[in-house]
């Protein structure tokens, strides 16, 4: 028999020894996170009374690909809808957090005498605290409920993005000889690119593609094909000369914004758990513990430096993004510490071969010191608040309360900054789409074209498909919001507006102009004079077309549908053997386990309406329902979806009886996206049909599918209805119903 691979030694090593240490730390409720560094230590090399890992290369392969499904897994838990909902109290204590840690870190750097880079990458690990060590912190403490933690979790929500975000600029600045401004520029101007093409991209096909193989895709398939789009997308990070864990990410949070995210996080968690388990094992492998020991010194001025910096400077950004200084405090106190990401950055900075190796157990002793520090420092914040609030003057306490940068501007300020955000927003955007389109058809589709036409021909060609193919993104550029609310109400309420307006109308015009011009440079050789007059003209074409229009509609409705497909779906969904076994008399009969799907025609009739004696000639004997045992159930017990139900027959009648379980099943809607419930308000006509009859008699609920919940009389409430009022005209109702069935009853109104 051949010698098992040292990987699968390796691999049977790490895992037993984690599992042990794991459920040791489980005991002494402590992070699992911990555990697995410990582990990763005591299968290390520099432990000379274990047994060590042989091939640490392959292991740090694996370590590579959990980065990467933990990257892949913290996209499915992001939303980007989320974060803007939060508006710019979370985004400005976030900035501030990062910016002062990140300078302190750096300055801290600089004192102990270390190189630049290890400085710059010192500053990147102290920035980031560790959304799972706070996490397992406020539900151990029982403070998840408490405002100040949802706020602690949107900043974490925020950090880890940045977090990507750092490590793709510590990349950039890694392969220079020294960071200055215009490289970093380069690089966010770089990602922001490229974030947004990918997102819009993505969420406008994968939805649809996941839409359209709903009937086909099970379990099984959806893992195989959400871990391909995450490697595919991995490696196309790679080759724009992102990380395979920034693309990762990408694609995890544009899955987020499909129905079957819920599904997919469920299905990935397992893989995630195990690459992630020997990526924090790996972590634990480079403790030495004479390191340990020459750096004693700056590990403990680290600790002091993260727990000091993170409580005053976590403290006064929580507090200028509109906190109270108590709420504040308690945030800042919660984020002392450092972990996951600090090991992921300290990882990266390894593989470029820019910090110096004793840097990475250093973090890591000082994550692991923090980490255990982190409850103390939670409960520490109240006390200490209250001690502030004795020493210092009240006026002292009163302006601390009232500080922040996030109030929002007065109600003009307010129509003009929607309009220019709505408009900048949609500019970039299309303008990126538009880019993409044309590098993508100057690459591919001209070297192609020129081997089958004659050059100028092959230029004319592309030319035009180019232009056909970017058309809808440039109309949309120009024409967008031109008839929106804000710009009606910004044109009417003063003239001095109008200029302003005209303008940004001219604005957007160059700038889909300058989309020709550039098409028709790159392809012709025609004058200025005469590529400007062309670029106009097309612009102004596009500007009339009508079919443009509609499918430029088309297409942003498509995606609005699938960036919101998510939260429809969730409205529409309202979100041991027996003994006796062994001692059956008849050896063809035994006793089989079948589990209710959550979809099953089952689910709501009993026992006796289900007739299974009689249909299959089978028993149940018991069924399991959650932690509950319902043993010898009797005809009128209900079966619910998920139970558990423990059958007794043949062979023959347990494999017709799996057959039929199976069958007998509720089909997905292929069209939930439309099984949106709406609110309406609707004015009773004097002509239509509903005037002069009862709630009954109107047949809103019988005949449209619909619900009355309240009539306006005046009052501050909507008054109930009484079924056997009648509907006058001038009547104001308001009725919740899906759209089309709401469309019925206006129509007949």
């Amino acid at each position: 028999m051949s010698e098992l691979p040292y990987l699968v030694k390796d691999l049977a090593l790490i895992l037993i020894v984690a599992g042990i240490v794991t459920i040791v730390f489980k005991k002494l409720k402590q992070p699992l996170v911990l555990g697995y560094v410990v582990a990763g230590f005591l299968v290390s090399p520099h432990m000379p009374y274990t047994m060590s890992v042989i091939d640490r290369a392959d292991i740090g392969t694996w370590g590579e690909i959990g980065v990467m499904f933990l990257l892949f897994s913290l996209g499915l838990d992001f939303s980007f809808k989320k974060i803007i909902k939060m508006g710019a109290s979370p985004i400005i204590s976030t900035c501030s957090i990062v910016f002062c840690m990140m300078m302190l870190g750096i300055v801290t750097g600089h004192l102990f005498g270390w190189s630049q880079m290890d400085s710059i990458f010192l500053g990147g690990m102290l920035a980031m605290s560790s959304t799972t060590i706070i996490y397992k912190a406020f539900d151990d403490l029982g403070l998840r409920q408490q405002r100040f933690a949802g706020l602690v979790m949107s900043v974490l929500i925020l950090e880890d993005i940045l977090a990507i975000v750092m490590m793709v600029m510590l990349s950039a600045i890694a392969g220079g000889s020294s960071p200055d401004g215009g490289q970093m520029l380069g690089s966010v101007l770089k990602i922001a690119f490229f974030l947004i093409l990918w997102f819009v991209v993505g969420i406008f096909i994968i939805p649809w593609m996941l839409r359209s193989t709903r009937k086909l895709i099970n379990n099984e398939t959806l893992l195989i094909v959400s871990l391909g789009l995450c490697c595919a997308m991995a490696v196309l990070s790679t080759k724009v000369g992102f990380s395979s864990a920034f693309g990762a990410f990408v694609m995890g949070s544009i899955l987020a914004e499909t129905i079957e995210a819920e599904r997919i996080t469920k299905l990935v968690e397992p893989v995630k758990n195990l690459f992630g388990a020997v990526f924090f094992v790996s972590v634990g492998m480079l403790v030495d513990p004479k390191i340990l020991a020459d750096y004693a010194l700056p590990i403990f001025l680290l600790v002091l430096t993260i727990i000091l910096g993170q409580a005053l400077f976590g403290t006064l950004s929580f507090l200028i993004s509109g906190q109270s200084l108590k709420s504040a405090m308690q945030c800042g106190f919660s984020m002392a510490q450092i972990g996951e990401f600090s090991f992921i950055i300290a990882s990266l900075g390894l593989s470029l071969g820019v910090i110096s190796e004793f840097l990475y157990p250093v973090v890591v002793a000082v994550s692991v010191i923090t980490t255990f520090l982190t409850p103390y420092m939670i409960r520490a914040a109240t006390p200490c608040y209250a001690m502030l609030e004795r020493r210092l003057p009240q006026r002292w306490v009163a302006a601390l309360n009232n500080i922040t940068l996030s109030r929002r501007p007065a109600h003009p300020e307010r129509k003009w900054k929607s309009l220019l955000t709505q408009m900048a927003r949609i500019t970039v955007v299309y303008s990126i789409l538009s880019g993409a389109a044309i590098a993508l058809m100057f690459t591919f589709f001209l070297p192609f074209i020129r081997q089958i036409l004659p050059h100028w021909w092959a230029n004319a060609v592309c030319g035009a498909a180019t232009l056909l193919l970017i058309a809808p993104f440039l109309r949309a550029i120009v024409m967008k919001k031109n008839h929106s609310e804000e710009f009606k109400a910004l044109w009417n309420e003063s003239p001095y507006n109008k200029l302003p307006l005209i303008f940004t109308i001219l604005v957007r015009i160059v700038v889909a102009s300058a989309f020709v011009f550039y098409i028709c440079n790159y392809l012709t050789r025609f004058t200025n004079a005469l590529m400007i007059s062309i670029a106009l003209a097309a612009v102004a074409l596009m500007m009339i077309s009508r079919s443009l229009k509609r499918r430029s509609i088309k297409m942003e409705r498509m995606f609005m549908q699938n960036l919101r497909s998510r939260e429809i779906a969730a409205e529409v969904m309202g979100r041991k053997r027996p003994l006796y076994e062994g001692r059956l008399l008849d050896r063809d009969i035994h006793i089989a386990d079948f589990e209710i799907p959550e979809d099953s025609l089952w689910a709501g009739r009993t026992l006796r309406q289900l007739e299974l004696r009689s249909k299959y000639g089978v028993h149940v004997s018991s069924i399991l329902r959650g932690i509950t045992r319902l043993n010898i159930p009797n005809g009128d017990t209900v079966i619910f979806p998920c139970d558990k139900i423990q059958v007794i027959g043949s062979d023959e009648q347990l494999t017709e009886l799996s057959a039929v379980i199976k069958k007998e099943i509720r089909q997905k809607d292929p069209d939930i996206e439309k099984r949106e419930m709406k609110l309406r308000q609707i004015v009773i006509g004097g002509s239509g049909a509903f005037a002069g009859k009862t709630m009954k008699e109107s047949g809103i609920r019988d005949k449209y599918n619909c619900m009355v919940v309240g009539i306006e009389e005046g009052k501050e409430n909507l008054s109930l209805v009484d079924p056997s009022r009648k509907l006058h005209e001038g009547d104001i109702i308001w009725i919740v119903g899906e759209e089309d069935d709401l469309e019925r009853i206006n129509e007949n109104n």
